[in-house]
């Protein structure tokens, strides 16, 4: 009977991270994670299950090459980092989750050995003494949090291990029960992976004042006014008129995220961009097209912090339009309603955390 192999990404930090992080954020930063890991899945691995911070995966009846299991084993650690430089790079959160992401890392556990099964429900679960090797392996003593760990009864199927520009192999064993169980492991050198591009958004420059301008002071903190503002959940306490708000509820909002509004049955589109603002300011921005309307549509939140718990809010709102028809229909028609739309919204806004104050 030809082995199964049991593989394990495990995202190290996760403990450390949620206890000293917003819970909220953090939650979406794994869950991101463990998306991006599930998406690197070449081996076409059976996932049995999500275990918080980890994935556990399966296959039976293995007939894969070293290099099959090498390269399924760096393509996680290519696509995790991948991840880890977008959340660095295009942040528009503050948060301590938000900030403390890119430090997180990630350990894999390869062990093979003759797997069983237990039906929950009708759900195919696997079982056995190799499923409790494969998870105790994960508590080892490599002195490290960013490795590659296969157990010798893997190797033992896939010949032995050749180092390479990204893995070099070191023979480890600890003992579980009274069982000693042999590895090699390798540290992941994460200067070797070659990473995959992403889009950086470029600052947003405009050469004149902003067409409208609106600003409120708010007795709240800009950590909690930016959550407000950027957690697209809370969009239907403050702002009128949009039926529905579609977006990945799955992902910290960031620049080059987008959601949709939904208005009278329209659909349309928005991207988070930003602009450069002062020093101590935050700055969040949102461009749109609203078709035979207005080409571009720009408008920025910039937060200024006065105190611990007070800040001043100012929208700010740019277009831009060629045909001169629209830029007058615009400016006889269009301007005064986003005007009005735009006051009723900040003025929403304030009202709905004046009211859950005790709850921010």
């Amino acid at each position: 009977m030809a082995k199964s192999l049991l593989f394990i990404p495990d995202i190290s930090g996760f403990t450390q991270f949620v206890k000293t992080t917003e819970i909220e954020h953090s939650q979406h930063v794994i869950a991101e994670l463990l998306e991006v890991l599930i998406d690197a899945n070449t081996l076409d691995l059976e996932l049995a299950e999500i275990e918080g911070d980890a994935l556990f995966f399966y296959k039976e009846n293995i007939q894969l090459t070293q290099q099959s299991l090498l390269d399924q084993i760096e393509s996680m650690f290519t696509a995790f980092y991948s991840h880890l430089k977008i959340l660095e790079k295009n942040r528009v959160c503050s948060c301590n989750a938000c900030a403390s992401a890119p430090k997180l890392e990630l350990k894999i556990i390869a062990h093979a050995g003759d797997l069983q099964f237990i039906d929950v429900k009708g759900n195919r679960k696997p079982f056995g003494q190799v499923v409790i090797e494969t998870h105790r392996l994960l508590k080892n003593s490599i002195a490290n949090d960013n490795y590659t760990l296969i157990s010798c009864d893997l190797e033992n199927e896939i010949g032995s291990l050749k180092n390479n520009d990204l893995l070099n192999f070191q023979t480890g064993s600890d003992s579980y029960d009274s069982k000693e169980i042999k590895y090699q492991y390798a540290v992941v050198k994460t200067s070797k992976l070659q990473l995959k591009p992403f889009e950086e958004p470029k600052l947003i420059t405009f050469n004149t004042p902003p067409e409208i301008a609106y600003e409120k002071e708010f007795n709240v903190s800009s950590e909690v006014l930016l959550e407000q503002i950027t957690n697209y959940k809370n969009r239907h306490n403050w702002v009128d008129g949009v039926d529905e708000f579609i977006y990945n509820e799955n992902e910290v909002t960031r620049l080059g995220s987008e959601h949709i509004c939904v208005i009278n049955g329209r659909q349309l589109k928005f991207k988070t961009i930003t602009k450069k603002g002062k020093p101590n300011q935050i700055v969040y921005g949102e461009l749109t097209k609203i078709p035979k309307l207005i080409e571009e549509l720009y408008q920025f939140f910039i937060i200024t912090p006065i105190s611990d718990n007070s800040c001043l809010l100012s929208l700010e709102t740019y277009w831009k339009e060629k045909s001169p028809i629209k830029k007058i229909v615009i400016a006889l028609f269009v301007k005064r309603q986003l005007v009005k739309n735009n006051k009723a919204a900040i003025k929403n806004l304030y009202q709905y955390l004046s009211l859950n104050k005790t709850d921010n």
